[in-house]
Order: C-alpha cells, then sequence, then structure tokens
C-alpha cells in the first residue's frame, strides 16, 4: 500500500461522503480526489519526478490537503513547513532537500532564493498571475509561478500512474537538531502505512468517526489526523488552531465530532472554560502528547468528558507514535505514557548497552515498521540516532530518558541532550541562540528549556547586554520576526555575565540550576 491509496482508496468506497471541512467549505472524498488529481497532473506536466522534493508551505487549509495528495500521486515527497517558519528557514529547508517545487502563499510576491525549483504553486487568494517571478527568485533556471485557484477549476485530470514502491520516501519532516539547523526525517511510505494503522487499530477508528483537528499539519502529530481519517474514511474537521476555542468548540457540538486530539495547552484552556453551552456528548475519544498531561489534568478531562476514552501517549517524529496508554490505566499508572504501540516493542537500555530492569533508568530504545529510514543526508546523525541490525531492523535511540515498572509501563524522566521539548515541538537552543546574536546589543546568549507542567518545556532566553541597554520586549519581538511561534521564548533574563566552565563554553547546568541571582539584572515573562 502506498499513502496516495489511503484517499483513493476511500474516494472509490465513499466519493459522496463528507471527507473535509474546512474554512466554511464541505469536501466529498470524490472532490478532494479530482482536485488532488489536477495538481499532481500540474506538477508532472512542469518536471517534477520521481522521488523529487515539494515543499508545502501552507497553514491549515483545504489547499494543503489538496497538495499533500497531489505531491504524493505524482509519485514525489512532500515537505511540510510550518506556516509560522521565516523566509531563512524555509531557504534552508528548500535548498537542504533540493525542493523542486514549492506550494505556498506568497502574499509579499517573494520567495527565497533557491536553484533548484522549477515550479511554484501560490495558493494566496489574491494570487493572478501565472508569469514567472525572477527577482524574487534568483534560481539557476527561472521556475514557472502559477495560481492554484485556476489549477483547481481544469477540466477533470486522471489519477497519474502509480510509480513508487513502500519502500520510496512518503515525506520528509524536519525536526530541530542541535547544530540549529532543523533536519529532514525520512518516511518511507510503508513507515507511515505502518504507523497510521497501528494507531487507528488501539482509537478502533471506523468510518463514523469524525476527526477535529487545531494541530499544523507541518507538526507529525496533526499531519497524522489527516492521514489517518482519509485512511479509514472519516471526515476530518480542519481548524487553524485553538486560540479562540469558544468557535471549535461549537464546530464540536455541530459537526458531532467524535475524536479530538490536544496537547496540554489546549487542554488546560479547555478545562478553564464554562462547557455547559456546548453540547459535547459526541466525543468518543481524546489522545494527547507532545508533553506528558499532568495526572491531575487527566482525571480532571475524565470527569468533564466522562463519555470519552482518554488516551495519552509519547511520539518521536523519528517513530511517528512510540507509546500509549491504555486509557483502563490511567488511574492506576499516573505519569506513564504507556506501552508500545501494536506491532512494535521498545526497551530501556544503559550506557553499556544492556537492558534495563524495572526502576532503573536509561534511553528509550524503539524497534519496529515504524522506524523511519534517518535524516536527509545526514549520516552522522542518522548513525547516532539509528541503528540497522544484520536482520535489516532499524532500532531509534530515541535520545530520551525513561524506566520501566514492574509490569514494562513506561515513564518519561528527561532528555538526554539540551534539545529543548516545547508544545510537542523539538526546539534546538542554538538555533534561538542564533538569532538573539543577530539583534544588535546582545553580547552573550544562551538558552535553556524550564520544566513546565502544560508546556513540558518552556523556553528561557539568558542575555548580557553591550552599550545600551535592551528592554525584554525589544528582544522578543526580534525573536517572533525571526523564529517560528513556538521558539520564541517565555521568558528573557538580562545578566551582567554568563557562567562559564573550564572550556570557557557557557555553563549550562548552572543556568538551569538557577544560581544566577548575583548576576541578574531583570526578567520578564512573554
Amino acid at each position: 500500500m502506498l499513502v496516495r491509496d489511503f484517499l483513493e482508496k476511500s474516494a472509490e468506497r465513499l466519493p459522496d461522503k463528507t471527507a473535509l471541512v474546512c474554512d466554511g467549505h464541505r469536501f466529498t472524498y470524490s472532490a478532494l480526489d479530482a482536485k488532488a488529481n489536477r495538481l499532481a497532473q500540474c506538477l508532472l506536466s512542469h518536471g517534477v519526478q520521481r522521488g523529487d522534493r515539494v515543499v508545502i508551505h501552507l497553514p491549515n487549509s483545504a489547499a494543503a490537503v489538496v497538495a499533500i495528495f497531489a505531491v504524493l500521486k505524482a509519485g514525489a515527497v512532500f515537505v511540510p513547513v510550518n506556516p509560522t517558519a521565516k523566509a531563512a528557514k524555509l531557504g534552508y529547508i528548500l535548498n537542504n532537500c533540493r525542493a523542486t517545487a514549492l506550494i505556498s502563499e506568497l502574499r509579499d510576491g517573494a520567495a527565497p532564493g533557491t536553484e533548484w525549483l522549477k515550479v511554484i504553486i501560490d495558493c494566496a487568494e489574491q494570487a493572478t498571475s501565472l508569469r514567472p517571478r525572477t527577482a524574487a527568485l534568483r534560481s539557476r533556471a527561472t521556475p514557472v509561478t502559477l495560481n492554484f485557484e485556476a489549477i483547481r477549476t481544469e477540466p477533470l485530470a486522471k489519477r497519474p500512474a502509480r510509480v513508487n514502491a513502500e519502500d520510496d520516501l512518503a515525506c520528509l519532516i524536519y525536526t530541530s537538531g542541535s547544530t540549529g539547523q532543523p533536519k529532514g526525517v525520512m518516511s518511507e511510505h510503508r513507515n507511515v502505512v505502518f504507523a497510521s494503522g497501528s494507531i487507528i487499530q488501539y482509537l478502533e477508528n471506523t468510518e463514523s468517526d469524525v476527526v477535529l483537528n487545531v494541530l499544523p499539519l507541518s507538526f507529525d502529530y496533526g499531519l497524522y489526523q489527516l492521514l489517518m481519517t482519509m485512511r479509514f474514511g472519516g471526515t476530518l474537521v480542519l481548524e487553524n488552531s485553538f486560540a479562540f476555542p469558544l468557535p471549535i468548540l461549537e464546530r464540536i457540538a455541530a459537526e458531532r465530532v467524535t475524536g479530538f486530539p490536544g496537547v496540554p495547552t489546549i487542554f488546560t484552556m479547555l478545562l478553564g472554560l464554562d462547557l455547559s453551552a456546548f453540547d459535547l456528548s459526541s466525543l468518543r475519544y481524546l489522545t494527547n502528547t507532545a508533553a506528558a498531561l499532568p495526572p491531575n489534568y487527566a482525571l480532571e478531562l475524565r470527569e468533564t468528558f466522562p463519555q470519552a476514552r482518554l488516551f495519552s501517549m509519547y511520539g518521536l517524529t523519528e517513530t511517528k507514535r512510540t507509546l500509549y496508554l491504555p486509557p483502563e490505566e490511567l488511574e492506576r499508572r499516573p505519569g506513564s505514557v504507556g506501552i508500545p504501540i501494536p506491532g512494535t516493542t521498545a526497551w530501556v537500555e544503559g550506557e553499556s548497552g544492556l537492558r534495563l530492569g524495572p526502576g532503573e533508568i536509561g534511553e528509550l530504545v524503539v524497534s519496529g515498521p515504524h522506524v523511519m529510514r534517518g535524516y536527509w543526508e545526514n549520516p552522522e546523525a542518522t548513525g547516532l540516532r539509528f541503528r540497522s541490525q544484520p536482520n535489516g531492523e532499524r532500532f531509534c535511540y530515541s535520545g530520551d530518558l525513561f524506566r520501566q515498572d514492574a509490569d514494562g509501563f513506561f515513564y518519561f524522566v528527561g532528555r538526554k541532550d539540551d534539545i529543548i521539548k516545547s508544545r510537542g515541538e523539538k526546539v534546538a537552543p542554538k538555533e534561538v541562540e542564533n538569532v538573539l546574536y543577530t539583534l544588535a546589543g546582545v553580547s552573550e546568549a544562551a538558552v535553556v528549556g524550564v520544566p513546565d507542567s502544560v508546556l513540558g518545556q518552556s523556553i528561557k532566553a539568558f542575555v548580557v547586554c553591550r552599550g545600551e541597554p535592551l528592554t525584554a520586549r525589544k528582544v522578543l519581538a526580534h525573536c517572533r520576526a525571526h523564529l517560528e511561534d513556538f521558539m520564541v521564548p517565555k521568558e528573557i533574563e538580562f545578566c551582567d555575565a554568563l557562567p562559564k566552565n573550564d572550556s570557557g563554553k557557557i555553563d549550562k547546568l548552572i543556568l538551569n540550576s538557577g544560581q544566577l541571582t548575583n548576576l541578574c539584572a531583570a526578567s520578564l515573562a512573554s
């Protein structure tokens, strides 16, 4: 099976069923399939070939859904990028994966410079031209720029021929790396097919399920809500965020939503609302991952939605989903993120390479068909995280510290490296620090993760100024202008100096210990 089959088989089986509800519009399976066919044929006619990478830089929208399946139908690899990613990061990803096509909203009429692009699909509502944008692109060969709406209204196109094998790449999902540059996780079709099937199995999804997703499609948790729903033939209600929760609650009631995936920040907002005015009785299950849900929140959610099963889960982009806690275990094992998903294995391993027993702390290692191929053209990072076995299996070393109880249930302890996991996204401190150093007046900067019961970790920046003192407001504005929203520090702390270790490097152990009182000038939460 290929990932394109998720949509195509459902379109054959349920052509007139509503597949997607988005921005006030409803799309049947046959309509989505037809739109994806048109865009796929367009990509093929402009030189996109099997295995080419196509970057999709869009907010949650019907265009994003169509684009994902169009790229798959063309035999190419879709690369979802957070819509808040700034030009520098988008440009890095375009060049790193040598994308031959970009599907985006070019509201300012510009795209990052790259030498590989053959075609740009402009999804901005005001896009009217079909002309190349030479000034904006500075490429070796000027790509053609096309209007997404014009493509959508072209005559019906046939499904492109199937050219992929199950071990071809389906997507590249970029995740933060310790160097500050994101790494592309290579997901084969069979990885995605297995992972989605395993999750569908334990969630017991059926065609009657209606899933509401507010998570970005660039985030694998959000992406799989789309992929799984298209596979089991349900209906996806796609929203852009939970920033304005009341309309979302109205949508849950109106659409009779049965599945609601969230993260602790979303559930915290939900529990703080008066829900008495909304009929939420249709909810059959809630899922949580990204950061562990505090046990008291889990119990409160159970009381608030007694008819819904609550799944606490743990995952990595490198394996998609890794562990899940059966709902009946929530009260018995507070704080646990469960057992391996169906069809996979996991264990805790010590520094010596031996598997550890109950209560011992070591690195979580994962094995199964969901373990991705590795990092795009990064053999060094791949070798550290993924290890191939003589029988062809790949083990994934998670970089996270865990322990197990006597019954084999897993408990997250902490991270081995300094990567911050906030709101479910991995944040490389180096990437945030690089941006801080571009602000005039910053002499030194260091970024650490601070434990947060809702975010998992929040981002805190320590800044040493030179010359005219900076304000926290100015630092945060600079970060918001150059970083994706989940990377912006929650707190800025100004210091006279930062502690150094014997090698002269900034000592983050001291920063994390909170022992800087005598050096700090001011702090402000964002």
